[in-house]
């Protein structure tokens, strides 16, 4: 089973005056890069929301919000009343003394340093569970995105590495018709440059076997289809996260088809080269998304 690594997860709870959101959407990434925007209450909390999404989901670029709003606000307030009587106090005096009218005084005073000031007190242990909680069930619905993109992306991949094993076939079907060509044209040009009856056969036969051996691709096309049975029991692995071995293996599925169109020297191999070279990209793009 396969995992993409795009996804979308949100889980909502709502306790009294409280209510806690956690959103969570990720892309494809080589390592694990969480962007993480949270209520400044759960500060002390951040590392532990981290070793959430990093032991849940192991790789790719998140972004996650984590909001604990009270009375439609993202954090609590405190209004600081003895503060706010010695400033009207202060400035009503100096209002009066300077024949100032004291319109809208209640809005002045807002304004002032430290008359409204966040909540200094912390979410309790119970709060925090809860909070854990949002969050586990935000990625278990992002997860399940994952898994559902994942099907999509194996029956590509399978798809792309079948047609790999096809065309790998039809290699193999022209590969002895190669052989035949080439001592045809060796003949050929012997006798038109040195004459028939002046051919040693018997060497001929040898620089010809020796020729043959250099241009040989049995070799390469066995590995190509033991990688690609290969690649294909790790997509049946039960291991989640699998597109970094994926990726090595499609490495090495690129070398053999390489090798292959290098010592083909035949232009109906070099045919079935290039749409095995074709769907072999084709399967590169989508491991890039895979967990």
């Amino acid at each position: 089973m396969l995992k993409s690594m795009t996804g979308f997860g949100r889980a909502e709870v709502t306790r009294g005056e409280t209510t806690i959101v956690a959103e969570i959407k990720s892309l494809n990434g080589k390592q694990f890069e969480v962007n993480l925007k949270m209520s400044p209450l759960l500060k002390p909390y951040e590392f532990d929301i981290r070793n959430i999404l990093q032991s849940e989901l192991q790789r790719g670029t998140l972004d996650a919000t984590i909001n604990i709003k009270q009375n439609g606000a993202s954090r609590p307030v405190v209004i600081n009343t003895e503060l706010a009587r010695y400033y009207y106090e202060a400035i009503s005096g100096m209002a009066r003394d300077l024949a100032i009218p004291q319109e809208d005084m209640l809005n002045v005073l807002m304004k002032l340093p430290e008359v409204v000031s966040p909540a200094s007190e912390q979410i309790t242990e119970n709060e925090w569970n809860e909070v854990a909680a949002i969050v586990r069930k935000a990625v278990a619905e992002m997860d399940a995105h994952r898994v559902d993109e994942g099907l999509m992306l194996e029956k590509d991949l399978l798809l792309r590495i079948d047609n790999i094993l096809l065309y790998t076939e039809r290699v193999r079907e022209l590969d002895p018709l190669r052989k035949e060509k080439v001592r045809t044209r060796l003949e050929t040009l012997l006798a038109e440059y040195v004459g028939k009856e002046n051919v040693d056969g018997n060497r001929m036969e040898q620089e010809l076997i020796f020729y043959l051996e250099k241009l040989d691709i049995s070799e390469e096309l066995v590995r190509l289809q033991n990688h690609c049975r290969y690649f294909k029991e790790i997509l049946n692995e039960a291991e989640p996260a699998k597109g970094k071995k994926l990726g090595f293996v499609l490495q090495e599925i690129g070398r053999e088809i390489n090798t292959t169109g290098s010592k083909a020297n035949d232009a109906g191999i070099q045919q079935w080269v290039v749409m095995m070279k074709d769907e072999l990209e084709k399967a590169k793009e989508q491991v890039l998304n895979v967990l």
